[in-house]
């Protein structure tokens, strides 16, 4: 394991450092998260505020059902294009390159890689490291694997410093400075990468070993405006509780059904956090990574298709660890609420020229999946409690905020929507053969409560600390021993 900030002198620091935290904001501010909301923004939701406030008090139960009305509508059209996507990811499913394919390739013609791993206050997964890069099937001379970790990060530096074996890893120090961000260690990391495809792997990660080559073979038949492959998310430790289930679940929706369905409608697609490969020379052109969005991923997503760029998904499974503390995973999808809305206010910064680039239908699509998930997510709170309301005591405020072009949609909403999920949820689990999940697929709703208070959570964060980046702690399960655990 080499030791790189040795090589580096103070001024190459000081240049990959500014760089890392300023390029995009000053090359092109628009496209940075530094300032949650501007321009035009501002006004727009000051004007809007204005609108509620004064309808309110000129008819505050008219501007209610107004509310509900465009409440109901965004839930009905949220869900029904979910659906679509759904059947249309059940059709066209992950590409495929087999073992043959993968291994046919002379190691002469692979091309340099680089992963990108960074890691912060986690000594514990540098063994984990090492054995996960180690089982990967590429040449040494043309892989390259940065360990970025924070200058003042004394126990992992401690940590890495004593695997000295591991040849093939290079430790680079990140000099401290704010955001104290992951996307903001990669842009570092990016700076002295040598590869031509550039890949994220968190430090716990388990990709299964044939999938740098399977990317290169996929990049080899795919057009050339394709500049990116997502490998698929999972986890391995879905039976540890029914938290880790419900979230082994809906990765198993994700990455398995709804991103192939984005993907054959060629629609944007929101990067997973690890295992997204990049052509090197497209990320130096689309600005690399934001280091104030805290879903880094998901905002590279809609940058690579604004850009007029394309996302595949490849059938590919690198393994995480599911959280498995509900307040750890509280902190976790707050950030992942947070970094959608910060994204969704990013890219409406020029809608107009969105438009162009993507089209309409990927448009509407971009705001039902990038707005739509947290802000329904924080509605269902308040439905919720209007629906207990009417339940237990039925009060004729309720009843009148619900005329009825309001409630049969809200009706349809509900029954439709919670069963349209539900049946989602099983179909995913039964064409991936993990009855293991049924109990969490149909206890899903509990799963749906946690997800409005991270949401809420996530935007009264968006308000008060835009950037702040909460750490997901990892390490409270054992990883997969036995080879039917590993990915395939």
């Amino acid at each position: 394991m080499t030791y790189a900030v040795d090589s580096l002198t103070e001024a190459e620091q000081d240049r990959a450092l500014h760089r890392s935290i300023n390029a995009l904001r000053d090359d092109d501010p628009l496209r940075s998260a530094a300032i949650p909301i501007m321009g035009w923004q501002k006004a727009a939701v000051g004007i809007a505020l204005a609108v509620v406030i004064g309808f309110g008090i000129w008819s505050p139960m008219g501007t209610v059902v107004v509310l509900i009305g465009i409440c109901t509508l965004g839930y009905v059209c949220t869900m029904a294009d979910r659906v679509y996507v759904f059947r249309r990811g059940l059709e066209s499913r992950p590409i495929v390159v087999t073992d043959e394919q993968a291994r046919a390739i002379p190691d002469a013609d692979l091309p340099p890689y680089t992963i990108l791993v960074p890691a912060y206050n986690e000594p514990e997964v540098v063994d984990d490291l090492i054995n996960a890069m180690a089982a990967l099937e590429y040449p040494r001379e043309k892989l390259q694997v940065l360990l970025l970790l924070e200058a003042d990060d004394d126990v992992t530096i401690r940590a890495a410093r004593r695997c000295k074996e591991a040849a093939a890893i290079t430790i680079l120090l990140v000099p401290p400075a704010e955001p104290r961000t992951k996307p903001k260690a990669c842009n570092y990391g990016l700076h002295f990468a040598t590869g031509e495809i550039i890949t994220i792997y968190d430090a716990e990660d388990l990709p299964e070993p044939l999938q740098l080559r399977r990317v290169v073979a996929a990049f080899a038949e795919l057009p050339d405006d394709v500049a990116c492959i997502q490998a698929k998310l999972a986890y391995h430790n879905g039976g540890q509780n029914l938290l880790t289930g419900w979230f082994t679940a809906e990765y198993g929706l994700w990455f398995g059904y709804l991103l192939p369905g984005l993907m054959s409608t060629e629609s944007p697609i929101p990067l997973g956090g690890t295992s997204n490969h990049l052509k090197h020379p497209v990320l130096d052109k689309i600005g690399s990574w934001d280091p104030y969005n805290v879903t880094e991923d998901a905002d590279l997503g809609l940058r690579i298709a604004g850009s007029g760029y394309r996302t595949a998904v490849l059938e590919s499974v690198t393994l995480e660890e599911a959280n498995s503390d509900p307040i750890n995973w509280i902190r976790q999808r707050s950030r992942w609420y947070k970094g959608y809305l910060q994204t969704w206010l990013v890219h409406m910064r020029r809608p107009r020229e969105l438009v162009r680039t993507i089209g309409w239908r990927s448009f509407i699509r971009f705001n039902l999946v990038l707005a739509g998930t947290p802000i329904i997510a924080v509605l269902n709170l308040a439905f919720w409690l209007i629906t207990a309301s009417w339940f237990l005591g039925q009060p004729e405020v309720i009843g009148a905020v619900f005329p009825w072009y309001i409630y049969f949609p809200a009706l349809v909403a509900l029954i439709f929507g919670n069963f349209a999920t539900l049946y989602m949820n099983l179909i995913s689990i039964r064409e991936d053969d993990r009855p293991d999940l049924l109990v969490a697929a149909l206890t899903v709703p509990l799963f749906w409560l946690m997800m409005s208070i991270a949401a809420a959570k996530g935007t009264y964060q968006l308000i008060r600390q835009p950037s702040y980046w909460e750490k997901t702690f990892h390490g409270l399960s054992e990883r997969p021993d036995d080879e039917d655990d590993e990915p395939t």
